[in-house]
């Protein structure tokens, strides 16, 4: 059975917020709330039984199975938000459907888990691909069900809904519609680290997704010509005030997609507080800076970031910014409406302890696509934003990863062809492939060309070749610490640490000589 999109944990949080409905007094309904309760109860009922049809029509590759479900999910939407204007109507008895079909979810994932990467989605008989289409709806339908809150989509009453935002909008399914795509999915992934900073400061989970698709699109390691930096894009002077900086071992943590998400619910908050709750105007703030956007609010009185007297003080960049943040929420909340569907993704979380030394360019590589369009590079970067993609990392460490991550390293990583194959392109030298031209030595008239054997190399086996340890390394043109780290076999944290280099950039010069500590060749 495929695997579902995201497990019911992941909806809890949402979940409860329409379990809290207050209860009614049954005997205060008339005859007809009483009839149109049990009518939704019903189709309700009607509707999750015709989705176990179609995981049944999916699972022997009957036509139809898609459209089936689709039918069935979408009448499940409208039930519930039927249900929440309906007078008597318990909202925690229709969400009740969602849990049992996400209980499917759960388990088709612990039986997918065994079976690795094989047979996925890009390989799939065409007729049995569906399947994939048909087990991701039931988590979409679950969130748009719980969506139809941010308490009642508090979010749409927060903003307006004008000509700027809908311009945003389009803007997002067009020629922006990759960059929304990247951020939902590399969200899906981020969202069990970031969101609990916003819902327990109140803040709407759509807010969030608005303005980290704009400032990094969930690019953990994003920085701004500027200086801002990590997912939430912040200044080192802003994060600083917010908690945010070197941890004490060369780390920043405005890398840390925890501690930015905190430290961005907590600038928001403050900012809402000076600036009567509104979210433009702070959203103004997050981008043109808190001075400007109080100095600018005080002036006109307390009016709108929309107000042109307001929204004309402010820079272009800010009055693009502030639309396209809103748009992006908008489209988190509503995407049906836009026929946007979002990609899915396999995010339970797990841990990966390496067996033997590794990068995260060698994981990418022999952990496959399992099923994705990207494959995981970009996942176990942004949920191990301490290490670089190409440092060593010796074994032992342990990982930040998904189950299915864990289930295809145990798999293709360890041991076997893909493992190293994977091994020896990572530590393929280009200028192992350069032949040098000795001296032309005459022997019977002809010149002879006697190749130079270039230093020890690993391409034919994947082993580093034993080479006497140098003590140091002079920094040439092109040299980067990671790629001299990669060259002598050192784990780029304990290199950086002997030359007193700070993470994440590890700015080197030519000439320059360093330290080779930590270092096997």
């Amino acid at each position: 059975m495929p695997v579902l999109a995201v497990t019911f944990a992941r909806w809890a949080p949402l979940a409860a917020i329409l379990l809290s409905v207050l209860s009614f007094d049954a005997a205060a309904l008339s005859r007809r709330d009483t009839a149109a309760v049990e009518a939704l109860n019903q189709r309700m009922a009607a509707a999750e039984q015709r989705y176990r049809d179609a995981l049944v029509k999916a699972g022997n590759a009957e036509p139809g199975a898609i459209e089936q479900s689709n039918a069935a999910i979408e009448d499940m939407e409208d039930v519930v938000a039927a249900c929440m204007k309906q007078k008597g109507c318990q909202v925690n008895d229709q969400m009740a459907a969602f849990k049992r079909l996400l209980k499917l979810n759960a388990d088709a994932e612990a039986a997918d888990d065994e079976s690795g990467d094989e047979g996925d989605p890009m390989d799939a008989d065409p007729d049995h691909a569906g399947e994939i289409g048909l087990a991701a709806n039931v988590p979409e339908a679950a969130r748009a069900a719980a969506l139809l809150d941010d308490r009642s989509h508090r979010f749409d009453k927060m903003v307006q809904y004008n000509p700027a935002v809908q311009a945003g909008i389009r803007r997002w399914l067009t020629d922006m519609r990759p960059s929304l795509m990247d951020s939902y999915e590399n969200y899906e992934y981020l969202r069990q680290t970031m969101w609990p900073s916003f819902e327990r400061a109140g803040l709407p989970e759509a807010l969030l997704f608005g303005i980290m698709a704009k400032e990094s699109n969930g690019k953990v390691h994003a920085t701004s010509r500027a200086g801002a930096a990590g997912p939430m894009q912040f200044m080192y002077a802003t994060g600083k005030r917010f908690g945010l900086g070197d941890d004490g071992t060369g780390f920043d943590t405005r890398y840390d997609p925890r501690a930015s998400a905190e430290a961005s619910a907590a600038y928001l908050n403050e900012r809402l507080g000076q600036l009567n709750h509104s979210i433009e105007m702070s959203l103004a703030a997050y981008n043109g800076g808190e001075g400007r956007a109080l100095r600018v609010y005080q002036g006109s009185g307390g009016r709108g970031f929309w107000d042109a007297d307001v929204y004309n003080q402010f820079p272009a960049e800010t009055r693009d910014y502030v639309p396209m943040v809103i748009a992006a929420a908008w489209l988190f909340l509503h995407p049906k409406q836009y026929g946007l569907h979002f990609p899915r993704a396999r995010t339970r979380p797990d841990q990966l302890k390496l067996e033997k030394p590794a990068s995260i360019y060698e994981l990418t590589i022999c952990l496959g696509n399992g099923g994705t369009r990207d494959g995981f590079m970009r996942v176990l970067r942004n949920l191990n934003p301490r290490y670089q993609a190409d440092s060593w990392l010796p074994a032992g460490t342990t990982l930040r990863a998904t189950a299915q991550i864990a289930n295809l390293y145990s798999r293709y990583c360890v041991r076997g062809a893909r493992a190293e194959l994977a091994q020896q392109l990572v530590m393929s030298d280009p200028a192992a492939a350069v032949v040098h031209v000795g001296s032309a030595t005459p022997v019977t008239g002809e010149p002879t060309v006697t190749p130079m054997v270039p230093g020890p190399t690993t391409i034919a086996t994947g082993v580093p070749t034993p080479a006497k340890k140098p003590r140091e390394h002079r920094v040439a043109s092109g040299d980067t610490l990671v790629s001299i780290s990669r060259r002598y076999s050192c784990d780029t944290k304990v290199l950086a640490k002997a030359n007193h280099l700070k993470a994440p950039r590890y700015a080197i010069r030519q000439g320059q000589r360093l330290k080779l500590e930590g270092c096997t060749k």
